[in-house]
Order: C-alpha cells, then structure tokens, then sequence
C-alpha cells in the first residue's frame, strides 16, 4: 500500500501561509498576544505544582508551544505544559529525579513520533470515554490535594507523595494553619470565579494573580507584614531561556542507561498516551468549531518534536492545551501563525518580566491550580455516566481510584485493560448461533431464493447459522451449541453470510471441527462466506480441510451439495 507523505507528516502552517492575507494575520496577531496572556500563569502553576519551577513551566510554554505550532497537524492547536501531566511528572521526579524526568520526555517524544509516523493518530482516539474521564477527575484530585499546603500557608517542606499520607500530613499539621494565606487563596479563587460574569476576554487567574501580588506587596512594602510566602521565596527567579546543554545523567552504582530506560519506559508510554490522547482531543474539538479538519498524525509528530526538544531547555512534557486552544479560537485565531506569536509574548515575559514573578503569593497560585483542578474534574459528566451501563461507570470509577490511590501508569493499563475485557464480553453476548433441523423460512432470509413456502432441510442435515463476528470469543460458544445439540448429523452446514471477519482462534475452531468432523465421517459444508472471511481462511490454508466445492455462496446451493453428499 502506497503510504504519501502529506498523511503522515505535512504541518498546517504550509497550506495555511498559501493564502495568507494581512487582515488574517492581524486577527491571529490578537488571538496571540492573548492566549499568551492567559498562558503565563497557568505556564507558571503548572511548572511549580510538577516539582521543577516557575522557569521550567514558562520554558516549555514558550519553546513546546512554538514547536507544536510550527509542526503540528491542527490549524489553532495551542500546546504547552498542562495539569495532565503535573501527578506524573511529580512522581518520576521523586522517583528518578530530573535525570529521570529527561529521559522519560525524550522517550515519550520518540513515541509520539513512532505513533504518527505508523498513522496510529486515528487509533489513539478509541480509547473508551470512561477511562479518560476516570484519569482526569483523579489528575483534578490530585492536583486539588497537592495545593493544600500551599493554600494554608502550612509551608511543609517534604510532602508525601502518596494521597492518603499527603492527607495524614495535612492533618498533622492543621494547627499551623497561615490564616492571612488561606484568606489570600480564597479571594483568588473568588475573583478567579467573578472575572468570566464581568469579562470573559479577560482571563481570572491573570487578574487574580495581578491584583493579589499587588496587595501582597503593598502589605510587605508599606504595613511590614511579612508572613506570606511567594515564589521568590522558593524558586530560582527566571531570567531567560536556558542555553540548551546535554541532559546529565547519574545513574547508579551498577546501573546501564539502558536499565534506566527500562525503568522509565511505562512512565515514558504513559506521557506519549497522555500526550497524544489530550492533544487529539482537543484538536477534534476545535475542528467541531472552526469547521477544518486536522491531521492526527502530523499533530503526533509535532507533539514528539516538542517533546524531544524540551528536555534539552530544562523543560517538562507538553501537549495541547484545550483549554488555550479554546482561548485560541474565540479571539479570532485561525492560523498556526497565533500560536507562534502566543509562545513570542511568553518568551518576552520571561526576558523583560521574570523579576516581577517572584512577588506572586504561592497561595494565589494555589488558587490557580483549584480552579484549574475543578474544572479538570468533570463531576457532571461522572453524574451522567452513573447513569449510564454499569459496565462504564465502574470503569470510570477504576480508572478513577486508581489515579488517586496508585498512580497514573497503572490507572491507564488497568482501565484499557478492563475496558477491553468488557468491550469483549458485550461483543460475545451479541453473538448469536441458531440451529436449523427441518426448514428454513424463506420469508425471514433474504438470501434463500425458493419458490416453496418452507425451505425443506434434508434427514441427516443439520444447519449452524453465526451471527456476528468469529472471533476468540465466541469460538467455545460455538463448541458448546453443538454439544447442546447432541445429534450426530452426517453433514453439517455453517452458514457465516453474518461473519464480518474470523480471527486465528476462529479458524483453529473451524479447523478443529473439520477434521473431528472427518474421523466421524461428517462432511462440513460451508455456506454464504464473505469475501473477506473467504481469504482469510485461504490465507490460513483452510482449504486443505474442506474440499472447494464444499464451499458455498448461499444457503440453496449449500442444501443441494449436502443432498449430494448423502
């Protein structure tokens, strides 16, 4: 099959810049500037709550966000670090420390590339709604635990990492309670709630950001209260990008890099699915707005060059940012043009204006991230979905417990895994094998063609019809009808016109049939096999099994071979 190029790699900036016009890039211009607002203190929450700092967040803004837009497949995709990935990069650092986090970045990076370049950016989005909502409300709960020392002002240096001991902890320590910090994180929040009911152009946790870093230091500066503590007092302030260097590696005693690649590879994958999962989501949401069409796996490629490029800058995973890119579009941004000028106005924050972050209260960037946490949760969905199968919802709730209490990695296995295991079994149940013993009723089969009220089905004959697909999961089913059944026919016709497909334990259940069949001296007679089915069974080589005229195109013909046979 002849694969070409632009399925697999061909960035909307190329065919967006052909008919450009200045009017379009005045309005991306403004779609931009703004995003980028709305970025900086999301950039920097996100890089603070994942263990690294407020450089590294505004860094992987700036250099992912410019790479994802420049190479991705989506028209007003904005990517950048986002909440996702805050509870696993958390966990690799405290694992595997920053070494860690870079090469599981890089890894993840190369597998975003592998998944675009094999086109499996179609296949990503079948992964089952109830593990996507599952993971993301227990990324927003755990996100809402981690700001708690923060927004009480607690200020414990070594949280544990575990939900129920960071909890134990909290507790612990409640009567250290920072009063003017929490009251801090809670006008943040409330005027991060109040700003969309004024101005939805304006975006809430810049403004809260702004006016409670304005009162923090008018309280320092001119009231002398100095209890409140603020990214200057924890982090190195950002002054520019990076030069980008080598990533250091120290590993072990006896350790390989390859024994650490080992180690990091399911935190590796997990990144490249949260990856890959996020930024297709959004980029299929946008598209239900603006009415284009993007390519999934150019957007996987570029989502991989971002992510193997960061990690070089001191950077953390990214993806696309639904959240942004929603920004993106409402303020005009048509073009990857927006994106480009979105991660220019980061880059001039962190030049002109890395001073100023230090003075942001850490409880307001609690605040943030609450609100950042709540609208992750998606509660009204989970209520939707418990109203939906069970099957789903216990999915979901899995999937869910098992983010909060364990961590991501298993709770994206186990939730496809059960999410498979169910898809399987409703597949199976729908299945269905009848058994014919005297006639068939022309009226009700639109494949026999008969003058007779009653198609007659001949003494010795018996007539096995699957109704659905022949797969692993039926095949015993199959074995256990005829056992049912008791009879020992001398011929026996499979009519498979309802088989979409047939896979190897189809085929070895077939096989095995036949040649049991044999030693009984009964013939099988296949009947209605779709074209597909057919090579397939070819391709096995089936038909050394059965004779080729024992292989029919309906049922009709199938009854006269058997009548033969007799």
């Amino acid at each position: 099959m002849k694969i070409s190029l632009k399925e697999v790699f061909y960035p909307k900036i190329i065919s967006s810049l052909k008919q450009y016009s200045k009017e379009r890039f005045l309005t991306d211009l403004m779609a931009g500037i703004i995003v980028g607002i709305v970025a900086i203190p999301l950039a920097i929450a996100f890089g603070i709550a994942s263990g690294v700092g407020p450089t590294e967040g505004l860094v992987t803004a700036i250099i992912a966000g410019f790479l994802i837009s420049l190479f991705g497949g989506s028209k007003v995709q904005i990517g950048g670090p986002t909440g996702a990935f805050i509870v696993i990069v958390y966990g690799i650092i405290q694992q595997h420390g920053i070494t860690g986090l870079t090469i599981a970045t890089l890894m993840a990076g190369v597998l975003l590339v592998l998944m675009g370049v094999f086109k499996l950016g179609n296949v990503i989005k079948f992964v089952p709604y109830p593990v996507i909502v599952g993971f993301t409300a227990g990324i927003a709960l755990t996100i809402f635990s981690t700001q708690m020392n923060d927004l009480f002002g607690l200020e414990l240096t070594k949280v544990p990492a575990n939900f129920i001991d960071k909890w134990i902890c909290y507790a612990d320590n409640i009567s250290n309670i920072n009063w003017l910090a929490l009251l801090i994180g809670a006008v943040s929040l409330f005027i991060i709630i109040l700003t969309p009911k004024i101005s939805k152009k304006i975006p809430g946790s810049l403004v809260a950001i702004v006016l409670v870093t304005l009162v923090v230091w008018g309280l320092k500066r001119f009231a002398g209260i100095d209890g409140i503590q603020t990214i200057g007092d924890l982090y190195e302030l950002p002054s520019g990008i990076p030069a980008p260097k080598m990533p250091s590696v120290n590993l072990a005693e006896g350790q390989s890099i390859f024994g650490l690649m080992q180690q990091l590879f399911p935190a590796a994958f997990t990144i490249a699915m949260l990856g890959a999962i996020e930024s297709l989501l959004s980029a299929m949401v946008a598209d239900g707005v603006i009415g284009d069409k993007h390519n999934s796996n150019t957007e996987l490629i570029g989502q991989g060059i971002a992510n193997m490029v960061v990690p070089f800058f001191g950077g953390i995973p990214a993806t696309g940012a639904i959240a942004r890119t929603m920004t993106n579009i409402n303020n005009g941004g048509r073009t990857p043009v927006a994106g480009i000028v979105h991660a220019l106005v980061l880059l001039l924050v962190l030049l002109f204006l890395g001073k100023l972050v230090g003075f942001i209260p850490m409880a307001c960037l609690a605040g943030v991230l609450i609100m950042v946490s709540y609208n992750m949760s998606e509660w009204r969905t989970i209520v939707a979905l418990s109203k939906n199968p069970k099957s789903d919802f216990v999915v979901m709730l899995v999937t869910f417990v098992l983010t909060v209490i364990f961590d991501l990695t298993i709770a994206i296995e186990v939730g496809l895994l059960l999410a498979i295991v169910l898809f399987l079994k409703r597949t199976s149940e729908s299945v269905s094998i009848k058994v014919f013993h005297d006639e068939i009723d022309p009226n009700q089969e639109s494949e026999v063609v008969t003058d007779q009220e009653k198609l007659l089905i001949p003494n010795g004959v018996e007539v096995y019809e699957i109704d659905g697909p022949y797969f692993f999961g039926i095949a015993n089913k199959f074995d256990e009808v005829m056992k049912e059944v008791g009879d020992v026919p001398k011929v026996r016709i499979i009519r498979m016109r309802r088989v979409p497909f047939i896979d190897s334990t189809g085929i070895h259940n077939l096989t095995t049939l036949c040649k049991q069949s044999s030693k009984a001296g009964i013939e099988v007679v296949l009947s209605g096999v779709n074209p597909s089915v057919y090579e397939t069974l070819v391709k096995a080589g089936f038909e050394k099994m059965i004779r080729t005229e024992n292989i029919c195109p309906n049922i009709n013909v199938a009854l006269e071979r058997a009548s033969a046979l007799l």
